[in-house]
């Protein structure tokens, strides 16, 4: 089905690259500096998911045509990463440890809290794209737990009305006045 999806989006992939967005331009600038070479083919799809937070299918696209690949290498590297995501995680990622150390200091409540405020569930993104909620089996901080990664920010010793309140800080900064 996505390679489906790679081979019908190349013409949009074709037409985005002639638009002004910057993200295009970073990912044309990293493959022209690897001189198109399929070897590469990793390291630009880290520019990527830099530049738009998740692989886009078009983007995907445009790598598969501009390296001159198969799709099904494309998307066999994309799926066998853990770090590359084909969804958006959304604008801000908030990452809740359910380590034994956090879970028996409330990490569940916090949990619970967050999917209740931001009416989602963990491994979603809300609606708008803001917030996504991810969940972790530990991140390696026990002794500062219960611990939250937002925005890649390690909170330490969190209560749940400090990472929502944090978390909608964070949402409303970013938006536009």
């Amino acid at each position: 089905m996505i390679l489906k999806l790679m081979k019908q989006a190349v013409p949009i992939a074709v037409v985005e690259t002639t638009k002004a967005d910057p993200r295009i331009k970073l990912i044309a600038a990293k493959i022209k500096k690897e001189n198109y070479k399929p070897e590469a083919l990793i390291e630009i799809l880290h520019t990527a998911q830099n530049a738009y937070g998740y692989l886009p299918i078009p983007v995907l696209s445009y790598i598969t045509k501009s390296l001159k690949l198969p799709p099904a290498r494309v998307f066999a590297a994309v799926t066998f990463y853990h770090f590359f995501s084909l969804k958006s995680k959304g604008e801000h990622t908030c990452l809740v440890c359910t380590g034994t150390a956090c879970y028996v200091k409330g990490a569940n409540a916090i949990l619970k809290e967050l999917e209740k405020e931001f009416g989602i569930k963990a491994g979603q993104v809300t609606a708008d794209e803001k917030l996504g909620i991810q969940v972790a089996r530990c991140v390696g901080a026990c002794g500062l737990a219960p611990v939250v990664v937002v925005d890649d920010e390690v909170e330490a010793k969190v209560s749940a009305d400090h990472i929502v309140q944090e978390i909608r800080a964070k949402i409303l900064e970013h938006e536009p006045t």
